[in-house]
Formats: C-alpha cells, structure tokens, sequence
C-alpha cells in the first residue's frame, strides 16, 4: 500500500539548529512515534508536515498533495493537535465544539461525549480558567473525533494523570481499529512506546538516527553476563563493562560464545527505554 506521507530530503535552518535531510515514510494502519532528545527538531518536523514552516530543502507529500503546493485538499485529511492550543482561551468547550465539529464531515459525536463524560470535562467553562491536564483531555476530546485519516499529535500524554493516560491510550488504539489509520506522535513517555507503537524514528540534534519497527528493534538487543570477558571484540557487542556484555545482535554474540567456550552466567533482553537511551548517546 502506498505511504500516505513521504518526507524526501527535508532541510530546516533555525538560527544555529539545523534539521535534516530527513527521509520517512508513514503508511495506513501504523502508529510511528518521534523520539528524540529535547530539541532534536521533533516539534519542528511536525510544523514543516503541517506547512506551518517554510523548508529550506526536500519535499514532503501527503495523500499525495504537496504540503506546500497550492493544492490544500489534504488538510481536511488531517488533524494536528500541537503542544499548545493557540487562539482557544477566550472559548468554552461547547463554543469549541460549534466551531470545530461542522469543519469535519466524518464527526463523530458519540466518541467526543464519551471522552467527554470518561475525563470528566467540564464543557461551561473557558479554556484558558482550566488546568493544564484538563486543557490536555479537552484537547484530545476534539482530535479523536474528527475521524480524519491522519493523526498527529504532539506530545499527547503530557500533563495527563497516569490514570487519563491509560485511557486515553485504549480509546486511540480502538480508534485505528475502526478503519485505515495513520496516527504520528512524539512523546518522552516510555508506556506511550511499548503499548502504541507500531514504529520508532529516532532523531538527535536535528539529525536521524533510525527507523525501527518496535518489536524488532525491542528483540535485538540483549545484555550478557560471562564468566569472563575476550580481549577482542564480540561480534554484535555494542558495549562492556567487568562481566556485562551488551549485544545489538544476539545471534552473532550468542554464536561466537559458543564458538570460544565461554559461558553465559546469565542474560535477559533490554527495556526499550535501554535501547533508545544506547542509540541516542
């Protein structure tokens, strides 16, 4: 199937921060989070996606429409939900609803009076008198519903209380479900990883790192403790320290131990937090 959204070569210079090139691709049915460091351009890729920024090089096509073309039909295909709601303050939730609901056609008014009701939002009052956790959930309540083929959202669990969080998870994994979906987000949030990514791109400093496909990268990598260490390097070892050898190939290591009679004491795989925390030193 076609990805829905290419990134081909994108360059962006702010004052001294460089972006780029990145290259990604987002197809249906997949959730792919950004990780990164604080200021490693996440946010910023999201703004040049929404053409809320100019690119300095490359292009990026969604549904096939450039985003900086004179072509716009693939805005009414996307929701974007920034860290920061600008312009809404002054708003009630219900006064939001009356602007954002008829913008969609594919609205779904049961799903936001769900959320509604499940987060406890009350509707009467102005965005800007709630708290930031409740300014987060009533901001979910509108992206949620609007049932566009493409999702992003930027950090969406932040401000939320461990138990918002896990709804809010179990309500976005019913919601890809229901039909063909493409959901992108960044998060700094562990959970948001293990339980909704299906894909992981990693960037540092402006630059990529990777793009992993979760599970697959959560099994390859696996720490050893031996009952000695070999002076030469392991094949697939990605670092030591005394006894403990951690391996980004465990075949390739396993086989090699095998091979030089050395025994495992003992092993078990990486948190993925580990994992991301080794590719992004």
């Amino acid at each position: 199937m076609p990805a829905w959204i290419e990134i081909q070569d994108v360059r962006k210079k702010i004052d001294e921060f460089r972006l780029g090139p990145i290259n990604l691709k987002i197809e249906p049915g997949t959730i792919t989070a950004l990780v990164g460091n604080n200021g490693s351009g996440k946010s910023t890729l999201l703004k040049l996606m929404m053409n809320l920024a100019n690119l300095d090089g490359g292009a990026i096509h969604i549904l096939g429409k450039l985003v900086d073309g004179k072509d716009e039909s693939w805005k009414k295909h996307v929701t974007f939900q920034p860290q920061k709601q600008i312009g809404w303050n002054a708003y009630t939730g219900d006064e939001l609803k009356r602007l954002i609901a008829p913008l969609y056609p594919k609205w779904d008014d049961k799903l936001f009076m769900q959320m509604i009701r499940l987060f406890d939002i009350p509707l009467d009052k102005r965005y800007g008198k709630l708290s930031p956790g409740m300014q987060q959930k009533l901001s979910l309540s509108f992206a949620l519903p609007r049932c566009t083929d493409i999702l992003i959202l930027d950090e969406p669990t932040a401000s939320l209380d461990i138990p918002s969080k896990s709804q809010f998870m179990e309500l976005l994994v019913d919601w890809m479900e229901q039909e063909d979906r493409a959901v992108i987000v960044t998060t700094h949030q562990a959970d948001d990883l293990r339980k909704l990514a299906d894909y992981l791109f990693l960037m540092q400093d402006g630059k990529p790192v990777g793009h992993f496909e979760k599970d697959a990268l959560a099994a390859g990598y696996r720490r050893y403790w031996l009952s000695e260490m070999p002076a030469r390097p392991v094949p697939g070892e990605h670092s030591r320290s005394g006894s403990e050898l951690v391996s980004g190939n465990p075949d390739a290591t396993e086989q090699y131990l095998l091979e030089q009679s050395i025994d495992v004491i003992n092993h078990k795989p990486l948190e993925l937090e580990e994992i991301i925390s080794l590719l992004l030193r």
